[in-house]
């Protein structure tokens, strides 16, 4: 059994909006990830059952090793179909918010939903969320936006109604936001939810070749360069960096999600509990940056304190605008001032 995290006038609230609607957005934040291509699918495999007219639309491009997923053909890139998508946004009845907590993190589709006079909905298990929908369900606790779709629809009473399409997705997006059970994934009801979604048919083994065991050349390439070249370890502070140029990504054809998990490779070593990947964006003048930790250590408060981000306590992404120099004197700055909880954390 699933404890009931979800409040109960929530729920009574979205089965009510998606028993009037008939037209249906999705939208999720930009540079999608497995949680937010996964749950955005999972919702869409549900309500298309329900027959109903469902549009999933994404800011930009997602990793090619997501687009295996059933209904990942469907899905709209705004970047591409601007004119098309501010058509479905305008004329949706619900607009459904997955896995970003504010308008911010969509880019360009943020003017268009804000302008909505569709009920929105946000699902999501990030930080501080703004107040922009009529029904928040924010949960921080939670290990992934995907888990959060599969308790709403178990609430509503339909999980009979999730196909097996559906619960790959679900599962594909739980898998990839906790580095295949690696970390945020101690909750016990995350395994009675993977149970269920085995009952549904899937294949957890086949999902995770196909999004860990499906990269190029390149991707191994890249990965060698920047173990070799590029990862610093600062081992007073328990501490690592790894950090990619514009032009370093070019000279191994880098393509979105090439480098997916490279921040989790320096908690590999003994003794490192933090580990900060700085990479120039290929598409805008900034600096994304990725953080990752073991243990204690909060890395989410890194985030906001020096990269305009957040996140997880294990987890966290910000961005930074500048340059490279500049952001890795700002990593080294916020070792010292973390000294002593990295100190702790080992």
């Amino acid at each position: 059994m699933l404890s009931k995290i979800i409040l109960q006038t929530n729920i009574d609230k979205v089965k009510n909006y998606f028993n009037r609607a008939d037209k249906i957005v999705i939208v999720t934040h930009v540079s999608p990830d497995g949680d937010a291509i996964g749950s955005s699918l999972g919702l869409y495999h549900f309500l298309t059952g329900m027959e109903k007219n469902v549009n999933i639309i994404v800011p930009n491009a997602f990793p090619e090793f997501l687009h295996w997923m059933p209904g990942a053909k469907e899905i709209v890139r705004y970047d591409r179909y601007s004119e098309f998508a501010d058509k479905l946004i305008s004329e949706a009845d619900v607009i459904l918010c997955l896995d970003f907590n504010a308008l911010s993190r969509i880019d360009a589709v943020a003017k268009p939903v804000a302008k909505s006079s569709a009920r929105k909905v946000m699902i999501d298990h990030h930080l501080n969320p703004e107040d922009f929908c009529k029904v928040t369900i924010s949960h921080p606790n939670i290990s992934s936006t995907s888990e959060l779709v599969f308790r709403l629809i178990c609430r509503m009473g339909c999980f009979d109604e999730i196909s097996r399409d559906g619960a790959e997705c679900i599962y594909a997006g739980m898998m990839t936001d906790t580095g295949g059970f690696t970390y945020n994934s101690n909750n016990r009801e995350i395994y009675f939810i993977i149970s269920e979604l085995l009952s549904k048919g899937i294949d957890k083994d086949e999902i995770y070749r196909k999004v860990f065991n499906t990269y190029s050349e390149g991707r191994l390439r890249l990965m060698g360069y920047v173990l070799y070249e590029k990862m610093e370890v600062y081992h007073q502070f328990h501490s690592a960096l790894i950090w990619l140029t514009k032009e370093e990504q070019k000279k191994f054809q880098f393509v979105k999600g090439d480098t997916e998990g490279f921040v989790n490779i320096p908690l590999q070593m003994k003794g490192i509990c933090f580990s900060v990947f700085l990479r120039e964006d290929t598409e805008k003048n900034m600096i994304k940056v990725s953080l990752r930790s073991s243990g204690n250590f909060p890395c989410n408060k890194v985030a906001q304190e020096f990269f305009n981000g957040g996140g997880h306590l294990n987890a966290s992404g910000g961005e930074f605008y500048g340059t490279m120099n500049e952001a890795i004197s700002l990593f080294k700055q916020a070792m010292v001032k973390y000294e002593n909880l990295l100190l702790k954390n080992l």
